[in-house]
């Protein structure tokens, strides 16, 4: 029995991987960059006064992502938000491998043209590094979140990290696996 590839990563490998050797002049096939991680994580403000909005996120990251998700505490206190030390007001999840693949390929074939007037998505927003962040104003896009069941409309904040050298190679790499940018 074949071990299961996700069809994003055939992708890369059969044809995106080949095409970045060529266009950069590569000397060796581990100069080619890749996707290393995608970390999805939200911040749920709300949770300071009901914890109820945090479990809800909870669930519903580990719903898109198919993983479990962890919470994240606050680091310092801001007394104007009412925020505390240590008081949980987030949650995120870091996906690697096959889970990865498979979240990326959602993400580009199904959820970001479910946005609503979507043109694309912002060419700029990458870090000078390779690595490329964008944000979702509305979890609903994804397939899996039932909209009659959701406590409320959040956001999520996606962070896609490469191993590419820098932004060209990064843009080039997304750009070939599909990504949306806009013109």
């Amino acid at each position: 029995m074949d071990k299961y590839i996700p069809n994003m990563k055939k992708k890369y490998k059969e044809s995106v991987a080949p095409e970045l050797l060529k266009d950069f002049s590569y000397s060796s096939a581990m100069q080619i960059p890749t996707i290393e991680k995608i970390s999805v994580s939200v911040g749920v403000g709300d949770a300071i006064d009901n914890k109820k909005f945090l479990e809800a996120s909870v669930k519903e990251l580990e719903q898109i992502t198919g993983q479990h998700a962890v919470k994240t505490k606050a680091r310092k206190s801001i007394a104007n938000f009412k925020l505390r030390q240590g008081q949980e007001i987030g949650t995120m999840v870091t996906l690697r491998g096959a889970q990865m693949w498979e979240f990326f390929d959602r993400l580009v074939n199904v959820a970001l043209p479910r946005v609503k007037d979507f043109r694309g998505i912002n060419p700029n927003a990458f870090d000078g590094h390779g690595n490329y962040s964008l944000g979702v104003k509305e979890q609903i896009i994804f397939p899996e979140i039932d909209y009659d069941h959701i406590e409320r409309i959040s956001g999520l904040n996606i962070a896609i990290v490469t191993t590419a050298k820098n932004d060209e190679e990064g843009f080039a790499l997304l750009k070939k696996l599909g990504m949306p940018f806009s013109k």
